[in-house]
């Protein structure tokens, strides 16, 4: 008899998660074909390169993509790409499995890896692909072996190097020569795994390092970028942090106005305090270097990366898989430089969820192609399986966008707003958990457990996020209704409960001991 299995990642039965149950009642791989010509895929993930930071947007005068550059002119570019959880592994493991954090509980850097996640790459090798994975996983407490889904398989130990650098090569720990810069030896062992299968239908998991800090550059990149100014975003100075006047008081004793005491942009005070941390513009990184020399060592780790792209794509053109290869390039979360007066990522401003997104393939995308609609991390793997022939398995949240990036419209059904959600860290104390709603025209943050403001914005009038309107009444009706929509979508989706995780690891609060 067939037993079912209870799946503790999603509330499902485990077999539900696949097309169908196998008679050792693990769940079958397979997905059904969906009459698209199959192609080749490569899927290019880096860490932390934020949405705007590409010489084709000019955001920085001096930094250089040309690579980059040619995939969005070439190719597409996909203007509105967001991540679930601005934070690596669950971004990393939403990628995978195409599902919310909170379903598949990577919500940290730390979490325990769930051994009932069924990742993408599994239905392309039932469909007959060769897969390889190349690089930095970085997912939950993995381990370094190989992942589920991939005949070949290299990755980085944990975070990574640079330099000297070690990856787990089909399950054996492999150290490389000092000298060797990790952006390019992944990318000539991903080449390599290209050309030994390139007689046979092949996807890529190219997953870089760059650029994670500490920044580093290749040798040919060195300083190239230092001592070069930066120019500062519109929210450097927003919100001016310190000791604000009481409320004053209007009638009956009540406060008339919250404004005063959170500044006149009315920005929550887990803000202002984070400004002087580690994750903050005065006290960037404890105080080891300023933001500018920060700056220009993470646009030069990003040229290095842009480099081996560049390798990539000579090789494809060389061996004629340029036209019907798929690339997609993206960003595993974005990052601030001085939004608010923070750094990093984790909170859901727009620089910090915001990622950049390109794709190119001369067989289906128009050069200039520019997509609009949101398009999110949860994505990727419904969208590979299309390119691939495959329709998307029935538990993914995510949706292809792969007819967008052929030029036609948005399906009738396609999101009109996408949600947000991260789980306070004891690692990084300084970020309390958040959820959020954003469409096209507003966005809403609601904060847990802290006493401050939530956040409500016109991104349409206001961009840069400069003015917290929660308590403006004329949007009050909409606030409500985001609220609403919101928690509907947390108890959807069995979302409802807060997933805590031991706190017995390193942590750089100083209050409670430092132990790294």
């Amino acid at each position: 008899m067939k037993t079912v299995l209870k799946s503790a990642v999603y509330g499902l039965p485990l077999c539900l998660t696949a097309v169908s149950c196998g008679t050792d009642n693990a769940p079958v791989r397979k997905a059904e074909p969906n009459g698209e010509q199959p192609r080749n895929v490569i899927f290019i993930l880096s860490d932390d390169h934020r949405y705007d930071y590409m010489g084709f947007l000019n955001t920085i005068p001096y930094l250089q993509t040309p690579n980059l550059d040619f995939l969005a002119r070439e190719g597409a570019y996909v203007k509105n790409a967001f991540v679930t959880t601005s934070l690596s592994s669950p971004s990393r493991a939403s990628i995978l499995t195409s599902l919310f954090s909170h379903e598949h509980t990577v919500v940290d850097n730390a979490a325990p890896l769930p051994d009932n996640l069924i990742y993408f790459p599994e239905y392309l090798q039932t469909a007959g692909y060769r897969t390889g994975f190349f690089g930095k996983l970085h997912m939950g407490n993995f381990s370094g072996n190989p992942l589920p889904g991939f005949d070949q398989w290299e990755s980085l130990d944990g975070q990574g190097t640079y330099y000297n650098v070690k990856l787990n090569i089909n399950g054996e720990w492999t150290q490389f020569p000092k000298e060797e810069y990790v952006a390019e030896l992944l990318t000539q062992h991903a080449i390599d795994f290209i050309d030994e299968n390139k007689d046979r239908p092949f996807f890529v998991y190219l997953s870089h390092k760059n650029v994670h800090d500490p920044f580093s550059s290749s040798k040919e990149v060195g300083d190239r970028y230092m001592g070069m100014e930066n120019p500062r975003p519109a929210s450097f100075w927003t919100p001016n942090y310190g000791v604000h006047p009481l409320p004053s008081l209007g009638k009956n004793g009540k406060a008339a106005t919250g404004r005063d005491w959170y500044g006149d942009d009315r920005m929550p005070d887990w803000v202002k305090q984070q400004r002087e941390s580690w994750h903050g513009v005065d006290f960037l990184y404890n105080g080891r270097s300023n933001l500018d020399t920060e700056i220009n060592r993470y646009c030069q780790a990003i040229t290095s990366m842009d480099d081996t792209i560049g390798e990539l794509l000579e090789y494809l053109r060389r061996e004629g898989l340029d036209k019907n290869t798929l690339i997609i390039y993206m960003g595993d979360n974005g990052f601030m430089w001085g939004e608010h007066g923070l750094i990093d990522k984790r909170n859901f401003y727009e620089a910090s969820v915001r990622v950049p997104m390109l794709a190119y393939c001369p067989e289906i995308i128009a050069p200039g192609t520019v997509v609009t609609d949101m398009v999110q991390n949860i994505d990727i793997g419904p969208t590979v399986m299309d390119a691939c022939g495959l329709q998307k398995a029935p538990h993914m949240r995510g949706d292809s966008f792969l007819p967008m990036l052929k030029g036609q419209p948005a399906p009738e059904d396609w999101r009109h707003r996408i949600y947000y959600e991260y789980y306070w860290e004891y690692a990084f104390p300084q970020t309390p958990t958040t959820f959020g709603v954003r469409t096209d025209d507003y966005k809403y943050i609601h904060y847990h457990g802290i006493w401050d403001t939530n956040e409500f914005y016109n991104l349409k009038e206001d961009p840069d996020e400069m003015h917290n309107l929660i308590d403006d009444p004329k949007y009050q009706d909409i606030i409500k209704g985001l609220d609403k929509d919101l928690f509907d979508w947390l108890e959807s989706t069995s979302g409802m409960e807060i997933p805590l995780k031991r706190n017995d690891r390193k942590h750089n609060d100083w209050r409670n001991g430092k132990t790294f």
